[in-house]
């Protein structure tokens, strides 16, 4: 109905009573709902829903096998499902059975076709997986269904070398034994992969073919044989100008691959050939990150050492130690060497400076001392007198004890004691050299000064009236 005709009804349902009104509105209903059903009906059908989400078959498989579900497990096969599926990492329904220690699912695998011997990325077999988890019984199943007892993984160890409970060691050798293998023979066997990698590579040079081929990931040759501790194969294709450098998509070298899985021998093998000990990866990891191993990251410190060593004597930095040897005692280390006559060594600094420090004295002073010691030597005995030696000898005791002391003293002991004036006079008398006319008086030092009396000042002039010249009988004039 529309909304005027409604109206228009209004005032017919207000004098309706309620039992009335409840049934007009059920009719009314009613009729609303016959006509709904009529219209879904005249619309189009509607789109198909959207399908569910649906799993990859070896997904499923392996994902039933981890849940143990048995029944899930022999649907999947009933639905033609491959039994050797496997993941990313290579791992089957085979070796999830093998770790779980499930006996049923691996029975039901076995008998639909499932390779006993397959291999994951490590290169381990489901009798890896037992002997190493000790499942006695999964491991007696497998070599029952014909399993390699001489299987080598990555790592090249055989079933029988990571097994540690010795009921399932036990197992293994007798039947080893049983089937006469010898240890010339699992040597033989320990050395296969390589020698058929060897082979192969051999095999690739002799066709002129490329030895440095990448593989989708972007590994090469040289990449699994480090990783895999192949090192007749990293030698023979490091002689064929395989670069050592390469890297794969995540920027390993060969060296990050011999690094973590813990090849000693490959990586001192690849830095002998140009190997960089320092390289990074995309996630800047060098070789010392990826390394677990303890001797392995003892080889890797010692490249990296010999590497620091080399890179400094190609620089001219000598050792600091020989160096060191060859300076003398009193060389500094950045003077170079002189020789004991230059002031201005780091010897004669020194010897400067110890100098001044036990006399008190700078350089110049005690030059100045000795020259002054020299000049008292030339002096006469009779030129000296005791005012000079007492005022010498006063200003000397307020100096410091220094060398040029000691040789004033010793030069002082050596002179005569001095004279007094009547002596001297007594002296002039008897060598005849006194005048009577000359006055003698004694000097401040010690020494005569003649001088003339007043009267005959004029008689010891010339005609021109200059004075002229007296003989004097001192040593000094």
């Amino acid at each position: 109905m529309d909304h005027s005709e409604l109206i228009a009804e209004l005032p017919e349902i207000e004098r309706m009573t309620a039992q009335e009104r409840i049934a007009l509105a059920r009719d009314r209903r009613r009729l609303q709902l016959r006509k709904n059903d009529e219209r879904e009906r005249a619309l189009p059908p509607p789109r198909p829903r959207r399908q569910r989400l649906h799993f990859a078959a070896e997904v499923e498989l392996l994902e039933a096998t981890c849940r143990a579900d048995y029944a899930e497990v022999e649907r999947l096969l009933n639905e033609n499902a491959n039994p050797n599926l496997h993941n990313d990492d290579g791992l089957t329904p085979l070796h999830q059975c093998a770790i779980d220690d499930n006996q049923q699912i691996m029975l039901l695998l076995l008998d639909r076709g499932a390779n006993v011997n397959a291999q994951d990325t490590e290169q381990w077999t489901p009798l890896h997986a037992a002997a190493c988890c000790a499942h006695i019984n999964i491991v007696k199943i497998l070599i029952q269904a014909g399993a390699n007892l001489l299987a080598v993984n990555a790592e090249g160890n055989m079933p029988y070398d990571i097994c540690d409970h010795e009921e399932t060691l036990d197992v293994i050798e007798s039947e080893m034994a049983a089937r006469g293998i010898t240890q010339s023979y699992i040597d033989e066997m320990r050395g296969a992969p390589e020698k058929a990698m060897l082979d192969d590579m051999k095999m690739l040079h002799q066709q002129g073919r490329e030895l440095d081929v990448r593989a989708p990931d972007g590994s090469t040759y040289l990449h699994v044989a480090s990783a895999n501790g192949y090192y007749d194969v990293a030698a023979f294709l490091l002689t064929c100008s395989v670069s050592p450098l390469i890297r794969d998509n995540d920027f390993w070298q060969p060296v990050h691959a011999a690094a973590c899985w813990a090849q000693p021998d490959l990586i001192e093998l690849l830095c002998q050939y140009g190997g960089d000990i320092h390289a990074k990866t995309k996630n800047g990891e060098t070789p010392m990150d990826l390394c677990e191993d303890l001797s392995t990251k003892q080889v890797i410190t010692a490249l990296v050492q010999t590497e620091a060593r080399r890179r400094r004597l190609a620089f001219g930095v000598r050792d600091s130690r020989r160096q060191s040897k060859k300076r003398k005692k009193f060389e500094s280390p950045q003077q170079g060497a002189t020789t004991g006559d230059n002031p201005f060594s780091a010897r004669g600094a020194i010897r400067r400076q110890s100098l001044r420090d036990r006399s008190g004295l700078t350089p110049a002073r005690i030059e100045a001392q000795k020259e002054g010691a020299d000049i008292l030597r030339t002096w006469s005995k009779e030129d000296v007198s005791a005012d000079v030696h007492a005022s010498q000898a006063g200003s000397l005791q307020h100096q410091r004890e220094s060398p040029s002391k000691r040789v004033l003293k010793s030069s002082q002991n050596k002179q005569a004691k001095p004279m007094s004036p009547d002596e001297w006079l007594r002296k002039l008398e008897t060598n005849g050299t006194a005048d009577d006319d000359l006055d003698t008086t004694p000097k401040r030092g010690g020494s005569t000064r003649r001088r003339q009396k007043k009267g005959d000042l004029s008689d010891s002039r010339n005609g021109d009236g200059r004075r002229q010249k007296s003989t004097c009988c001192c040593v000094i004039c």
